[in-house]
Order: structure tokens, then sequence, then C-alpha cells
């Protein structure tokens, strides 16, 4: 019987995406065309990430491990764990004042009406094809020198293998802070994986957590800045998992 509620539950996901993404996509499709637009299309995106989330019964409490401030007029690349796919949702309902282009998968272009939307507002990555993911680093920078930031979950999917904690981290977000000097937002998500995960047949409507670690300075070692947020995410999960 559980199983059956949870697949209704999916089910209405996807009624819910639907009609949100019909409704809300066409503005965000025409604000998309000018670049110079794309701080007003992200408010749209932003309330169809408020539509998705709570309109399937989750909610969040965020919980600051730092006392650093944003600065609301600066881009950052933006991390964290990934685990769900209401991570994209979440985190563009955290950022309202910096507007987020996530580096995204080429084949979500395939689904019919938000592929659409999705190839004009996020950066996306041929994982097959070498040159397409070299270029994803100018490509980021171009939307940061537009004024936006960058979204990038650095464990670079979601491990089929669900006890693992925190997979290693993809070199990306850190090259990408590296190259063009730009701080490094830290979060931590912890609940999703339970409340929402891949896994169809499971999940519940709850409340997660939301651990902001703080913000990393770019250096000249991207390493050294890989493995400092893997420990201070992987730290935050031991400590606060459900």
């Amino acid at each position: 019987m559980r199983k059956i509620l949870n697949y209704l539950w999916r089910f209405w996901l996807l009624l819910l995406a639907f009609v949100l993404t019909v409704t809300l996509g066409i503005p965000v499709y025409i604000l998309s065309f000018n670049k110079k637009h794309y701080k007003y299309a992200y408010q749209f995106i932003r309330i169809w990430c408020f539509g998705m989330f709570y309109g399937m019964g989750l909610r969040y409490d965020l919980v600051n491990l730092s006392e650093q401030k944003k600065d609301k007029n600066k881009p950052y690349v933006f991390i964290s764990n990934h685990t769900s796919i209401m991570d994209i949702m979440l985190t563009c309902i955290l950022m309202p004042d910096h507007p987020i282009c996530f580096v995204g998968k080429k084949e979500l272009m395939k689904i019919p009406i938000f592929g659409t939307i999705y190839k004009r507002i996020c950066v996306m990555v041929d994982r097959s094809s070498a040159r397409s993911r070299a270029d994803v680093y100018r490509r980021c920078a171009e939307k940061m020198e537009e004024g936006n930031s960058i979204a990038i979950f650095p464990e670079g999917g979601v491990p089929d293998d669900t006890t693992i904690i925190l997979d290693e981290f993809k070199d990306g977000a850190f090259t990408l802070s590296s190259k063009h000097q730009s701080p490094i937002a830290v979060y931590t998500f912890v609940g999703l994986k339970e409340i929402f995960p891949f896994d169809s047949s499971k999940g519940y409507p709850g409340r997660v957590k939301v651990y902001f670690n703080g913000i990393m300075q770019p250096s000249g070692s991207p390493r050294d800045l890989k493995t400092e947020a893997y420990q201070e995410i992987k730290k935050t999960l031991l400590e606060h998992s459900i």
C-alpha cells in the first residue's frame, strides 16, 4: 500500500511539473532571449521551484554554521551535496538575490517543453565529450560576467550506492573559482536523501535541514579548495544526518 501511495505522490509531481512548466515557462523563455533580462526570468524560475518544492509537501529549516554574509552584488559559485532532484529547487529557493545558472547534463534537453527552456538558462555539458567539459569554464565565466552565479553539485551526480554518504568531488567548481577569482558558498542538504530519493517507490512529505557552511575565498590551488569543501560537507553530514 505504501508503494502505491508513493507512486501516486510521484505522479502528482509529474502533473505539478507539467502545469508549472507550461504556465511559467512562457515568461522564462521570452525573458531569456535577452541576457540582461535573465534576472527577471530567474524570479519566475524561483516561483516554479517554490511550487515544486512546497507543492510536494516539502519544507526546510536553514541553519547558519557561519556568520559570513553573501554580497548581493557579487556572483558566487554555489555548491552542495547532491542526493535528490529537489536539490535544484531548494538551491534556487535559498538564493533570491543571486540569479543562478546551473551546470547541467545535456541529456535533459530531451524532456518535452522543459528541455526547450532548460537549454536557454543552463550551461549544458556533454559528459562524453572532453571538448564540451573543457568549454564549460568559458561558458560559466560568461554567465558570471553577466552578473549571474553558478551552481554546481561537485559530486557530478548521485551515486547508485545509497550507502555512500558523500561521493568524491570533481574539480569543476574549484577550478572555476580559482580561474575567475569567484568565492564559493558551501551548503549541506540533510534529509532529502530519505525524504525525496531518486527511487520512485520511496519518500514522503517532510522537512529538511539546510546548513550554510560558509564562504571559501578563491585560491591558487583548486585541489586544496576541493579537499576543504569535501571535508566540511562530509563533517556536517556525519554530525547532522537524520
